[in-house]
């Protein structure tokens, strides 16, 4: 009911997806009385669900005790993994670096925006940071602790390619920018390689012909041994 008052007050528009019926009968008449703008996102596609099964829906929601399954401590850690992870992408909020338990390196077109939300779905705060040429790294990557941090490199011709795709969905005209042209890649790449022969404590990784999950499973694999002190390496090793 505050949430719907503050609502009436700043003339906002509510959306709501309560899973009880009664709930969101009640929402429903609560913003016809104080005349807010509402919305309910989930009824709809529920009710169309019930009528396509022909099974009527408990309206119980997942997280509630009556399901006699709780939602885990895991499935917490995993949505403030996602949470932390969209909030760090692209390099965003550099003075909170520390608090990942990842950080993935790379020039345009890596993957490190599709890695490091598929590393946060297995409860890993992941931050990613671009590497462009002409613009040096934030200073905080160099300030965290060095074991954090993962190098990713991919061959020149699969980046262009990558990137030639890239811009023409963006709408870009080949002859108007040097993201694709492969003298710019290379010296990109070239870049990235200088820096990551400078930090050895960074594992470098080969995204080039990996999966995803392929590339994921190498991260954790020396998270994992790095925290059991397992494997100590004392120059950069590439995967």
């Amino acid at each position: 009911m505050e949430i719907i008052k503050q609502a009436a007050k700043e003339g906002a528009l509510l959306l709501y997806t309560l899973a009880d019926p009664s709930m969101a009968e009640v929402a429903k008449r609560a913003c016809k009385l104080w005349g807010v703008p509402y919305t309910d996102i989930l009824g709809p596609t529920t009710e169309a669900i019930a009528a396509h099964l022909g099974v009527g829906p408990s309206g119980v929601p997942r997280g509630s005790p009556a399901r006699g399954t709780p939602l885990s401590k895991r499935y917490f850690k995993r949505i403030e993994a996602v949470e932390f992870t969209i909030k760090h992408d692209d390099g965003a909020l550099p003075h909170s670096l520390h608090k990942s338990d990842l950080v993935l390196v790379g020039v345009s077109r890596t993957s490190k925006t599709p890695l490091s939300t598929y590393l946060a779905q297995k409860g890993y705060k992941v931050a990613n940071v671009p590497l462009v040429l002409g613009i040096d790294p934030p200073k905080e990557l160099f300030e965290i602790d060095q074991d954090k941090i993962y190098g990713l490199i991919i061959s020149p011709a699969i980046l262009q390619s990558i990137r030639l795709a890239r811009a023409k969905t963006l709408g870009l005209h080949y002859s108007k920018t040097n993201y694709s042209e492969m003298d710019h890649i290379r010296q990109e790449l070239d870049y990235g390689n200088k820096l990551f022969a400078q930090n050895p404590r960074w594992p470098v990784i080969d995204v080039t012909g990996k999966a995803i999950e392929e590339t994921a499973a190498v991260i954790v694999c020396i998270y994992h041994e790095r925290r059991e002190k397992y494997a100590m390496p004392g120059i950069s090793k590439r995967y």
